[in-house]
């Protein structure tokens, strides 16, 4: 069944079951805005518990996880890693060539993807996602551009937030109580 075009919680809630891959990058949304180096100048990888525990129960669920940047963030590598991340796109000049490429590699649709963005750099690709995403603190002008605002900032559980979502709505988060079905 499609959703009505005039209802934009059905439109939603039409994308949260249908998302079978969640894209973010790591500046603004996972870091939350923040860049931190140790005294000799390398960056030190620093995101959300919360987040990371999201991640890892995405990937468990089956759900594809790409994390995308503009720059070198190597940093991350390691502990996206470990969090069962496989898609990364970490020093990719353009978002929206990491984002068809990983599409391709999965054979999905635009339909088929979530993408958290919170800035200029996201917008081509949040023009393309199903269900395009920002953070409450995303940039201004992006929230006439997205499908829904996450009611966390960026690097502060608004991963947790949109996974929990997608994951309910498709019956696959493991931590609630459903109703017994046996009679």
């Amino acid at each position: 069944m499609q959703p009505s075009q005039a209802d934009p919680s059905s439109r939603i809630e039409f994308a949260l079951k249908s998302v079978r891959a969640l894209i973010f990058p790591v500046d603004g949304v996972l870091n939350g805005g923040r860049i931190t180096f140790d005294s000799s100048g390398g960056e030190i990888c620093s995101l959300s518990v919360r987040d990371a525990v999201a991640i890892r129960e995405a990937r468990k669920q089956g759900l594809y996880i790409a994390v995308v940047s503009d720059r070198d963030t190597e940093a991350y590598r390691p502990l996206l890693e470990e969090l069962g991340v496989q898609d990364l796109y970490l020093g990719e000049g353009n978002l929206l060539d990491a984002y068809e490429a990983f599409r391709e590699l999965h054979d999905l649709s635009d339909n088929e993807c979530a993408y958290i963005g919170d800035d200029i750099g996201d917008i081509a690709v949040l023009a393309k996602a199903g269900l395009p995403v920002t953070p409450i603190d995303g940039a201004d002008y992006l929230r006439n551009r997205v499908g829904y605002i996450a009611g966390y900032e960026g690097g502060k559980g608004c991963v947790r937030e949109v996974v929990e979502m997608i994951l309910i709505h498709q019956n696959k988060w493991p931590y609630i109580e459903r109703p017994d079905t046996e009679e």
